[in-house]
């Protein structure tokens, strides 16, 4: 059975557009202990039907142990975003990104793609400065209008920094993780395993975050 009816494929056609290039995407999972990886990979295929640019290859988390080392994906379900050219981005989706994640995850293609979001100088420079290791973890849920905002600029922040990865994570799914995080509400921020803020913000709110973790000052 169908996820999405016609007129929202028409919808979500509109919103992906023109992709300048590929993209590639490695779905993690699992046949045990993984009760919602069967509903995101019909999910996520019908997603990538939506465009002739987008592809997805399933890696099984049993049998492809080496090639999900190297992407660093340490639970399931797992998205990963990768170039045309099959370079990881930093760009993780953990757990369906329906309802509003969909927003996010249109957003991560087309960048992914190559279609730069529009961003201040002055932040571009701040951003590239970044040169020590950054983990950014977001956690949100299907239902919450401000979680895309969060996810986008988390994202974003992977694209245009290798230094820099950046997770999607939906709450409800990982509940343990949240419990460990203690994550009362959401879009919730966690950057180098530290509470940073809950809510959408600017990209500038992330840099300051990320200023109070790290030994060198950004520039």
């Amino acid at each position: 059975m169908a996820i999405f009816n016609e007129d929202t494929r028409k919808q979500l056609t509109e919103l992906l557009g023109s992709l300048k290039n590929k993209v590639q995407i490695a779905f993690v999972g699992a046949e045990k202990d993984c009760p919602t990886c069967r509903d995101t990979y019909g999910f996520m295929e019908e997603f990538c039907a939506l465009h002739d640019k987008i592809s997805m290859k399933y890696y099984d988390w049993q049998m492809d142990t080496e090639y999900i080392s190297r992407l660093r994906v340490d639970k399931t379900p797992a998205i990963v975003l990768l170039d045309e050219n099959g370079k990881d981005q930093g760009v993780r989706f953990y757990g369906i990104p329906a309802g509003y994640e969909i927003h996010s995850l249109i957003s991560g293609v087309r960048e992914t793609s190559g279609i730069p979001a529009e961003m201040p100088d002055d932040i571009t420079e701040r951003i590239s400065s970044i040169i020590e290791p950054f983990h950014i973890q977001v956690f949100v849920t299907p239902t919450c209008s401000q979680c895309p905002g969060a996810a986008i600029t988390a994202h974003r922040l992977a694209l245009l920094n290798e230094h820099i990865s950046a997770d999607v994570i939906e709450a409800n799914t990982f509940s343990e993780l949240s419990e460990k995080y203690d994550v009362k509400s959401v879009p919730n921020v966690i950057i180098n395993e530290k509470p940073a803020f809950w809510g959408s913000h600017p990209v500038t709110k992330f840099l300051e975050a990320m200023e109070q973790f790290q030994t060198k000052p950004l520039s």
